[in-house]
């Protein structure tokens, strides 16, 4: 049976992204491994050889009452058909799908947990890049088309390399 094989990373909801980017970079001496400042997305790892990122800041942390903290919860599998043994079981079980998107150095299941959380699981493709897309993609596709769709995808896009900026770069917007 398919499981999860390790925490991949935590997306935090921020108000302030900045500040909270300074505070993983500048006092944990956590590393950016992407960055998209017009999207309101920041991403970190205090190892990037190991792990794409370990931290996902997203602008849009709601003020009040409910202050709505996470964005998602990732958790990784081991292989493609691990993530699509877990897509099934997501819609057998009756889960709430969010998505099945493409990210270039991974695909992820969105979906949200009992309580609403949203959580995700993720393959590493094995394509060292990010793609600034939520590209859907069809998991009931070969594997071979599914390789050949993220190639597409990183092409098209003109992939951002660790610690750059899709604006940098001028890749078109997902």
């Amino acid at each position: 049976m398919a499981r999860v094989v390790g925490l991949g990373h935590v997306g935090i909801y921020v108000r302030d992204l900045e500040r909270m980017v300074a505070f993983y970079r500048d006092f944990l001496g956590m590393q950016v491994t992407k960055q998209n400042w017009s999207g309101g997305a920041v991403f970190l790892s205090s190892d990037p050889a190991a792990s794409d990122h370990e931290i996902a800041l997203m602008r849009g942390r709601p003020q009040g009452e409910d202050p709505h903290l996470i964005n998602q919860i990732s958790m990784r599998v081991e292989s493609l058909d691990d993530l699509r043994a877990f897509h099934r079981r997501v819609l057998d079980e009756g889960y709430a799908l969010d998505r099945v998107v493409n990210h270039g150095s991974a695909l992820g299941c969105y979906f949200f947990a009992p309580e609403g959380n949203r959580t995700e699981v993720f393959w590493r493709t094995g394509r060292d890049c990010w793609v600034p897309t939520s590209e859907p993609i069809d998991l009931s596709k070969s594997d071979e088309e599914i390789m050949a769709h993220i190639d597409r995808i990183i092409e098209r896009e003109r992939a951002v390399p660790v610690g750059g900026s899709k604006e940098a770069v001028g890749a078109p917007s997902a």
